[in-house]
Order: structure tokens, then sequence, then C-alpha cells
């Protein structure tokens, strides 16, 4: 199967897959950090008075409701080391109460940024940079080890204890306010707070004190609570300029390295294909010029011949730089371009593309993702022709959140491998510099799935 619009590397490879290091080390779109400067504009998208009555509302709602959440996950960890030993089946009750923890961590981020910051980063699950069932217990293995989601489950604890104290001081100003009319009730001596007996005269003075003290307890905890937030959940500003540095940084290596790779390319298809032609029409014609007296039939062959030649070098050429670029990206748009793509394929392509036409090739950034998932696509659809021996393939491409998705299916041997300077190395390269991911799953014996994620911020 191929689905080749660049002339591929002529030197064969092992049907192979993987993530290179540099895309596991790539954040997600949604994974990259706001600037500091907008988490700094959003934290007081909610004005002061409105915000602590919410944040008092939702502690109350945690102290009702975050006991029965704790409680399940509790149960679940001590279900999963409980039969730890019982034919390994605990270690898959942990590894699904990792997803809990992190579904309970994403909605605490969500909570928090709701509340106080507009929208704060997403909690990101780690990429899986291997493939089969190991690289799927080693994603969720990093996952139970990331700091964050611990830091934000830290605060989800604390919250809910600081509800469950909300709960009870609202109680105790509700107590409050019939101790301090008890005096109506017309006994001299009734008892006060902790059981303490007092006078009845009292109790008008006690009740209000009750009254401001559980309001300043709750308006207290609001106030504890946003500052607990601020710390464990909202991402620390130093350690966001360092993701982005590390991000700048990937990405700037995959770009050199895409760029190298695709010079490599071009100096090799110039080598193994124009130029011998070049130089075969240069000697056809000088032939030519030598029997064009003597043999003037024999001459007018070779001319054709070479014209023939100059015909085929030209042809070349353009396949070459329809591989630097493909013009119909920009004329027609990604849908078309894949559409030529499938139609050339040496393989049945079934094309499935649903992206936003408003948000298509609008911006610089839309443009560079649309050119970074089309090579992606063609690539892999050259190594399956190349090497899957597949009989089909399945291209899936949807517009989700600001970035364009990609994913590409074959039903041949699997086994593929990203080897240094081979097509799978370049799809790396090429969505790193691009500030995507990239998956790919290639088990021994097939299939082969390849995802591919490209931030395209309209």
């Amino acid at each position: 199967m191929t689905t080749n619009p660049t002339p591929p590397p002529p030197a064969p490879q092992p049907p192979s897959y993987t993530p290179p290091a540099a895309s596991a080390a790539a954040p997600s779109a949604s994974s990259v950090p706001a600037s500091p400067a907008a988490s700094a504009t959003q934290t007081d998208a909610v004005k002061p008075p409105l915000r602590i009555v919410l944040t008092i509302l939702e502690l109350a709602a945690l102290g009702a409701a975050g006991s029965a959440v704790l409680g399940v996950l509790a149960a679940a960890l001590g279900l999963g080391l409980g039969m730890l030993f019982v034919f390994g089946v605990g270690i898959f009750v942990l590894l699904g109460l990792v997803y809990g923890l992190y579904g309970v961590a994403w909605f605490e981020v969500r909570r928090v940024g709701g509340l106080y910051g507009g929208q704060l980063p997403d909690l990101p699950w780690r990429p899986q940079t291997h493939p089969g069932f190991g690289g799927w217990f080693r994603t969720v293995s990093r996952q139970s080890v990331d700091g964050r989601m611990w830091r934000v489950l830290l605060n989800f604890v604390l919250a809910c204890v600081a509800g469950t104290i909300v709960l009870r001081l609202f109680w105790g100003i509700v107590w409050s306010v019939f101790f301090a009319f008890s005096e109506a009730s017309g006994q001299s001596i009734v008892a006060g707070p902790f059981g303490a007996a007092m006078s009845a005269e009292w109790a008008p003075l006690v009740g209000i004190l009750g009254v401001l003290a559980a309001a300043a307890g709750i308006v207290g905890l609001a106030l504890l609570h946003r500052l607990l937030s601020r710390t464990l959940v909202m991402p620390d500003r130093e350690a966001e300029l360092s993701a982005q540095v590390r991000t700048t940084s990937a990405q700037r290596a995959g770009a050199v390295r895409a760029a190298e790779l695709e010079r490599t390319r071009i100096e090799r298809d110039l080598h193994d294909g124009v130029q011998p032609r070049l130089v075969s029409v240069g000697m056809t014609l000088g032939l030519a010029q030598q029997k064009i007296d003597s043999d003037p039939a024999a001459a007018k062959a070779l001319i054709g011949e070479a014209h023939t030649s100059t015909k085929a070098a030209i042809t070349e050429l353009r396949q070459l730089a329809r591989g630097i670029h493909t013009s119909v990206l920009d004329d027609r748009g990604l849908d078309a371009a894949l559409s030529a793509l499938a139609g050339r394929s040496h393989i049945p392509v079934q094309l499935d593309v649903r992206i936003d036409p408003s948000a298509s090739g609008a911006a610089a950034s839309c443009r560079d993702a649309e050119a970074a998932v089309y090579f992606a696509i063609a690539e892999s659809l050259t190594n399956a022709a190349k090497h899957s021996r597949a009989g089909e393939c399945r291209v899936l491409v949807r517009s989700r959140e600001g970035a364009l998705w990609a994913r590409v299916e074959d039903n041949g041997l699997g086994g593929a491998q990203v080897q240094p300077g081979g097509g799978l190395d370049g799809i790396t390269n090429r969505i790193l510099a691009a500030g995507g991911t990239f998956r790919l799953d290639s088990p021994a014996g097939g299939p082969t799935s390849l995802e591919v994620t490209v931030p395209c911020a309209s």
C-alpha cells in the first residue's frame, strides 16, 4: 500500500514503528501550560464577594459528597492491595484506581479553575511511548507517580475536610440562633456550648457570639481554601516557564532534525533519480552530435531518446517538488489533498475527514498543522505499502479542541519501529516541530495504528 506524495527513500526498512523519546517528552496541546500573564488575568475572573460565596457552597457540597468519593477510592485501594497476591488480580484494580484518581484530579482542576482561575491547564494524561500491553502498563505506572496529580488530589482531600467543617459550622449557626432565644423558654439555667450550664440571661449574647464565630470560621475556611488551591493546583510560574522552555527546545530539536532528514531525502532523490537521468541526456545528445553527419537517422533516434528522458526528468522534479510541499493543500485544502493521496495509493484507503471548514487554513498555524498531518499520513501510507503487506488502510482526520487529530490504521503485519533516518523518524520530527504529539502502536503480527495531534489555533 502506498500513498506517497513524495518519492520515498529506496532503502527498505523493516516494518516498525515506535514513538520516539522526543515525542514522549513533547507535551500535548492541552498540556501546554497557559502563559503566566494569562493565568494572572484569569485569576480574578470572579469578583471576591461572589467568589467567597461560591467557595463556601462548593465546600459544603464537597463536605456532603466528597467523603463518599474518598470512601470509594479508599475501598478500591484496599481491595487492590488485598487482592494483590491473588493471581495478580489486585494489580488490575490498582491500575483502574489510577484512572479513578486521575478523574478526580481532573475534576478538581476544572472546579478550581472555574472558581479562581478561569481556565487552568488540564491535567495531562501521560502519553503511551511503547506499544502493546507493556506500553500501557508503563504509561499508567508513570501516571500514578505524577506529582501534579497528587498535589491536586491533596487539595481535593483538604477541600472535603474543610467542607465537612463548614457543614458543622452551618449547624453551629443554626444552634446559636435557637440558643439566643432560649431565654424565652422561661428556664433560668440552660445548657450552653459543650454542655456547660449557664444562666439564661447570657444566652442572647452567647448566641450572637456563636453566630459570628461560626460565620467567621466559614469565611476563614473559604479564604484558606483559596490559598491552598493557589499553592497546590495552580501551576507555579517558574515551573510554567521551565515547561515552556522544555517544549520550545523539543520543538526546535524536532524542526532541526526534520529539516536535516528532508535535506538528506532531497539529496538522495536528486542523486539517485534526476541526476543520472540528466547525465544520460547529456551523453545521448553527445552521441547524437557525433552521428548527425554520418548517420542522421540514428542521431534523430538518439535525440528522441534524449527528449523522452528530459520529460521523465521533469516529471521526477515535479514529484520531488510536490514532496516538499503539495500545492493542492493551499489550493483546495487538506480534504482534497488527502483524497488525491488516497487515489494514488497502491493499497485501498478508506478516508474519513471531518474538520472544521472555518478553521481549516484560516491561520498560519492551521496551514502548518495541515501540512504536518498531510505528510504524516502520506509517509504512513508509504511505509504501509512498502513494509506492512496490508490489504487496506483507514485514515481518520478530525478537528479536536483547537487541534488536528489524525489516525492511520492498516491490517498489516505490524512490528513497525522508529529508526533514525527512516520514514517514521521523519514523521516524528515533523510532528514534534509543529508542537504536536505522536503515538505508534504496532505489535508484532499487526495491526498498526499511528495517531498524531497537531495544535491548530485559528
